[in-house]
């Protein structure tokens, strides 16, 4: 995600525009300090490799991954055009990850991280500062492209039923499991299809109890219309993977269509979902999703003719050298959103149905953001994605960081 949109020489020219905007944006004194703080965050992760192992599925035995204790704390400003309140603090938590995707925290304030490429599982201890890889999902693959071990998400009832969730790229599939850590890991919905991008992959409870997955069209466009696929589609459902009497359409999983490849899902206090999105040349998007409503793709990019009110369009849209939005989390009444491509974190202001850009945060430090999710102390988990084969690693990488808003 994030990836190539355009062809050849046309990609390059882009990203060597992208990097020597980020470049004239930070002052050399600005630079060398993150170069120092990095440098401190690469050899404190050296030091605090652990070896604990721990319940594995279908992989070599687990151990601990990096870890920083909190050395580096980086002020985030209050930008041009944003008031002090925006402003906020960056510090690391954990190093040494390998493209963490999903986030899930359980109750108690303990954290679940998906690693894509390996499959593996990592849990961070509330206040231990330490990432235990405690399970693998050994039938995730990832062949090169988007796919892998993706969504994560903590049942409602954890506390009861001690299930978790995951949107799993396999050798023939996208599907969505279930487990208990350690545990058989079951399918609850296959057969969707795969593809080397767009494969979509966040998953996350509403306030209704029920799971919602974003499902890309696997740059296949028409299948975002194809009122026969859940490709390309934000899907509803059971716990137990079934349909809810109240979707849309009996008997379907089928939420809204015409995506092309959702990967940020968040509600607002009033119980509204919010969603990002890719787009391919033009316009990134942020959408208000309603049930049964069709954006547009690929018969509209952005805002656009909405065909007599066929089709709704975005509320927020970027151009897509600045952003590739992925993970989304919204606090107080406003979304906040991963950027890869525009490697920062986005901000939108919510009023009720209506929704503004914000001035951005983060703009090149940490290179590509992937997931962004709240915490339960409010604070926001930010994840890096620089070794997915896009990015340019740093010592370190990948990390999480939590960023406080103030």
């Amino acid at each position: 995600a994030g990836g190539p949109r355009r062809c050849g020489a046309e990609r390059v020219l882009a990203r060597r525009r992208h990097v020597c905007r980020a470049a004239a944006a930070v002052s050399t004194a600005e630079m060398t300090r993150l170069r120092m703080a990095m440098a401190v965050c690469g050899t404190a992760a050296l030091a605090a490799c652990g070896g604990t192992s721990a319940t594995t599925t279908g992989a070599a035995p687990a151990r601990d991954t990096a870890t920083v204790p909190v050395t580096v704390t980086v002020t985030v400003p209050a930008t041009p055009g944003a008031s002090a309140a925006a402003a906020g603090t960056v510090r690391t938590l954990v190093t040494g990850l390998s493209v963490p995707w999903g986030v899930a925290f359980l109750p108690g304030g303990d954290a679940l991280v998906g690693e894509r490429n390996s499959g593996q599982i990592v849990r961070i201890t509330k206040g231990a500062r330490r990432a235990r890889r405690v399970m693998t999902i050994g039938s995730a693959y990832n062949d090169g492209g988007e796919g892998g071990l993706l969504g994560l998400a903590a049942s409602p009832a954890y506390a009861r039923d001690h299930l978790v969730y995951a949107y799993v790229t396999t050798r023939t599939d996208n599907r969505i499991v279930r487990f208990r850590l350690g545990g058989p890991i079951r399918p609850i919905l296959t057969g969707l299809r795969r593809g080397t991008l767009h494969d979509g992959g966040r998953i996350a409870f509403g306030p209704d109890g029920k799971l919602y997955a974003g499902v890309g069209e696997t740059a296949d466009a028409p299948l975002a219309q194809d009122p026969g696929s859940r490709n390309g589609k934000i899907l509803r459902m059971n716990p137990d993977g079934s349909a809810p009497s109240d979707n849309p359409t009996k008997g379907s999983l089928v939420y809204s269509l015409g995506h092309r490849n959702v990967q940020g899902l968040a509600w607002d206090a009033k119980g509204r979902l919010w969603e990002s999105e890719f787009g391919q040349n033009r316009f990134d998007e942020v959408n208000l999703i309603q049930p049964g409503h069709n954006y547009g793709w690929p018969v509209v990019e952005g805002v656009g003719d909405t065909a007599g009110g066929k089709y709704t369009n975005p509320l927020v849209t970027w151009p897509t050298n600045e952003a590739s939005p992925s993970g989304a989390a919204i606090v107080g009444n406003t979304m906040y959103i991963g950027a890869l491509q525009g490697q920062d974190v986005l901000r939108v202001r919510l009023s009720g149905t209506s929704a503004r850009k914000l001035t951005p945060w983060l703009a090149g430090r940490f290179g590509r953001l992937r997931t962004v999710v709240r915490a339960p102390d409010g604070a926001l988990w930010v994840t890096t994605s620089n070794r997915d084969g896009r990015g340019a690693p740093r010592a370190g990488d990948d990390r999480i960081l939590r960023v406080t808003v103030r």
